[in-house]
């Protein structure tokens, strides 16, 4: 027999002595229960068996309390475990944690017992986040921390100061923005404070609060201050509803030479000649349109705003296209808009074939209506401007 033969026979003669030891060691038992911080079982757990170079061996589960069989829960095993150093882990989420080592050599090991805890030692220097004035701010944990507390409730007291704080500031900044918009929206349109619109008989509206209230007449306060007023001479009370305007969009391009529509302005009679006498005569056989009586204010019943009324042409020759703009005042801060409505008058067919509702001949009357929807937003007042054409 040479060497090489006898090498093999060797490493053959070892394997087989590997193999019976392997068959001859003995397992063993490893039994326990999960137990909380508070001492009670937790079920529902997983248990790790780890071998001491952090390798998992087994797992299991901890099993769950069954109180119709009298059956308690939080208990684990596990089977088959060979000699050696393990490490044995639970994880329960907010219940805790817990880990232990334990070492198999000549028996079972039962009755062993997890503690789940749920505290984290902190680190000395902890940097929390920091404000404006110290954005570099960081919690040093004094040396004797420890006699007073822990490292982790010390840190936890300094983080809940610190948020208490930051809230007690934001409500402060929120009330304080709070005050700015109701500033602001008194600036834009003071009526906005006032509840209550009263509409009187002779058309008049009175924005106000009532102070006081019998059978007879009503205390009311306005812009103007209290005003006393009958309640025979009062139409409607209503509620003062304040709608919130919507920003007229204007493209970013145009936004440095944007201004508010001009002011329409009054027609101009048209001469026929430039001589003083002449002048008169045409000033006197000219159209002019003017407004008969008062225009008319009157809500429909989606709470839409319509506006009617009466012109009449008392001069000596024919209006064309009639028509009435209404300027009116959005707020205080002087921002306006215009909006048009033509007469219905007589029909008239001019030469190009063009045919029109809106003339007036001369001593003729043609009511107008316009109409306001809801979306229109609220105003403070509004102005009117009567225009026509002459082309006869």
């Amino acid at each position: 027999m040479n060497i090489k033969e006898l090498c093999k026979f060797v490493l053959i003669v070892i394997s087989i002595f590997a193999y019976n030891s392997t068959l001859n060691a003995k397992d063993f038992t490893i039994k326990g229960t999960i137990f909380d911080a508070d001492g009670e079982k937790v079920g529902r757990t997983t248990v790790l068996l780890l071998t001491s170079d952090g390798v998992e061996s087994q797992r299991t589960g901890s099993s769950v309390a069954v109180y119709l069989m009298g059956m308690g829960g939080g208990s684990f095993k596990f089977k088959n475990v060979l000699p050696g150093d393990y490490v044995l882990e639970a994880d329960a989420g907010k219940k805790g944690k817990a880990s232990i080592p334990i070492t198999v050599s000549d028996d079972d090991l039962e009755d062993l017992e997890l503690v789940l805890s749920t505290k984290t030692k902190a680190k000395k220097g902890i940097v929390i986040e920091g404000d404006d004035d110290d954005p570099d701010k960081v919690v040093k944990i004094p040396e004797n921390a420890n006699k007073a507390g822990s490292d982790a409730d010390y840190v936890t007291t300094e983080l809940s100061f610190e948020l208490k704080k930051l809230s007690a500031e934001i409500k402060h900044l929120n009330s304080e923005l709070e005050d700015l918009k109701a500033l602001s929206k008194m600036w834009v349109n003071p009526l906005a404070i006032y509840s209550k619109e009263i509409i009187l008989q002779n058309g008049s509206t009175v924005f106000g609060k009532i102070i006081y209230q019998d059978e007879e007449t009503l205390k009311i306060e306005t812009l103007l201050g209290y005003l006393i007023i009958e309640r025979k001479n009062i139409v409607r009370v209503i509620d003062n509803v304040v709608t919130e305007e919507t920003q007229e969009y204007v493209p970013e391009q145009t936004r440095a030479r944007y201004s508010a529509p001009p002011m329409p302005k009054l027609a101009q009679p048209k001469y026929t000649s430039a001589g003083p006498f002449s002048r008169s005569a045409g000033k006197r056989y000219s159209a002019n349109c003017v407004l008969v009586g008062n225009i008319s204010e009157r809500k429909d019943n989606q709470s839409a705003i319509i506006f009617t009324g009466e012109v009449k042409n008392i001069g000596g020759r024919r209006a064309d296209f009639v028509k009435v703009d209404f300027v009116f005042r959005k707020n205080w801060s002087g921002e306006t808009k215009t909006l048009t409505t033509f007469l219905r008058g007589t029909y008239h067919t001019f030469d190009s074939g063009i045919t029109t509702d809106a003339t007036l001949l001369p001593g003729a009357f043609g009511a107008f209506e316009l109409f306001l929807p809801n979306d229109f937003g609220s105003f403070i007042g509004y102005s009117y401007v009567i225009d026509w054409e002459e082309y006869e």
